[in-house]
């Protein structure tokens, strides 16, 4: 009963951040990480991560994706591919270089140096999305971008983790399945053969199926019965579940016709299951060795930012974008998040990375995760403005 109490005060607490950071002007989304880290050990210590708020986490980045799958335009989608995988390869290739060569000044061998690169190579576009839907932008040439890309900077990511363990699992014999690069990247083609699949005739099917049974809301709980399934198989193939859970959403969003699903299941998402998820990202801070690490921190955060904000606006504009469109798919990618953590979590227990430089790591992630949503916010306004 103990977590029903936290998940009392974090829903309480982030109801009213969200309220008052609207208020004000500042995205809600922000006002829910500060909360996170106010309550966790970085401040007050009132609450701690745990395996069920991990788990709470977790469903509410899928459940984020999914809607986010639901709500978006497949044609645009299709139409921005092409920007999309521009987009991502030069907003990897500027973090791992420009990132990955700093950390050599502050001592790190070549291969943590390369790890760190990696590690903020990622994209965690859960937070941007909420972003994008707050500010109706979702559904723009620059949101498709920004949901395209993100998907191909995940699975380039992924990729770069695994050549990276790969090159360490030599040493390891007890290294096998998704450490393996041939194998990492025989599952990733199956998972995308079987999104087709289930897209095309599996989830026509399932949710025509659904429509036939005498169950009360039977449509929304196959529709995520398919999204919790794409984003298990997902993470069996070693990608992020928020990957599959975004193609489970244009799966059903092919599928059915109104939108019956998406007014059943953002109440579920945003009720309970994604507010935890922004509150565990500020439940990350640690301010133990803040003080030491504070030059690394503040050179961390800048770059982190910057080379997301212009890598990935150079890529836009190489595109064909616009300054004010580049600028906003650039603030898009910035955000870190999950994706970050995640990435530096496997490759610290994978032994790519020393404990020494793991805190510091970890708050530059929440900085920069809590920074991109002001950003994006700037850029969808001055993009908007009229002169």
């Amino acid at each position: 009963m103990e977590f029903v109490g936290v998940l009392v005060l974090i829903l309480v607490l982030t109801m009213l951040a969200g309220h008052f950071a609207t208020r004000v002007g500042i995205p809600a989304v922000v006002g829910e990480l500060l909360v996170g880290i106010i309550i966790g050990p970085g401040v007050l210590s009132i609450v701690k991560n745990s395996d069920i708020i991990s788990t709470f986490s977790e469903i509410g980045v899928i459940i984020l994706m999914f809607l986010a799958g639901l709500e978006s335009d497949l044609g645009l989608l299709k139409k921005y591919a092409r920007p999309a995988l521009i987009v991502a390869g030069i907003g990897v290739v500027f973090p791992v270089v420009i990132v990955g060569g700093v950390s050599l000044l502050f001592g790190v061998s070549l291969m943590e140096a390369l790890f760190i690169g990696v590690i903020f190579s990622a994209t965690s576009v859960s937070i941007s999305v909420e972003v994008l839907k707050e500010y109706q932008t979702l559904n723009t040439k620059e949101g498709a971008t920004i949901l395209g890309a993100a998907v191909v900077d995940d699975i380039l990511g992924v990729l770069l983790l695994g050549v990276m363990i790969s090159l360490t699992a030599s040493q390891n014999t007890s290294a096998t399945g998704n450490s393996n690069l041939g194998w990492l990247v025989l599952y990733q083609v199956l998972f995308f053969i079987g999104v087709y699949v289930i897209s095309k005739w599996i989830a026509p099917y399932l949710m025509n199926l659904a429509s036939q049974l005498y169950v009360t809301a039977s449509r929304p709980v196959m529709a995520m019965v398919i999204c919790l399934g794409m984003a298990w198989l997902s993470n069996l193939a070693g990608l992020s579940g928020a990957i599959g859970a975004f193609f489970a959403g244009i799966a059903i969003s092919m599928s059915v016709s109104d939108d019956e699903i998406g007014k059943a299941i953002e109440p579920i998402g945003y009720a309970v299951f994604i507010p935890v998820f922004f509150v565990s990202v500020g439940l990350s801070v640690s301010f133990g060795q803040f003080f030491n690490d504070l030059v690394l921190i503040i050179v961390f955060t800048v770059l982190a930012v910057l080379t997301k904000l212009y890598g990935c606006g150079l890529g836009a504009k190489l595109s064909g974008f616009d300054k004010k469109s580049s600028r906003v798919i650039g603030a898009g990618m910035i955000s870190r998040g999950e994706m970050a953590l995640i990435t530096l979590q496997i490759g610290f227990a994978e032994h790519l990375l020393s404990s020494s430089y793991y805190s510091a790591l970890v708050l530059t992630i929440v900085l920069v995760t809590v920074i991109a949503p002001f950003i994006l916010k700037i850029a969808i306004r001055r993009k908007r403005a009229v002169f």
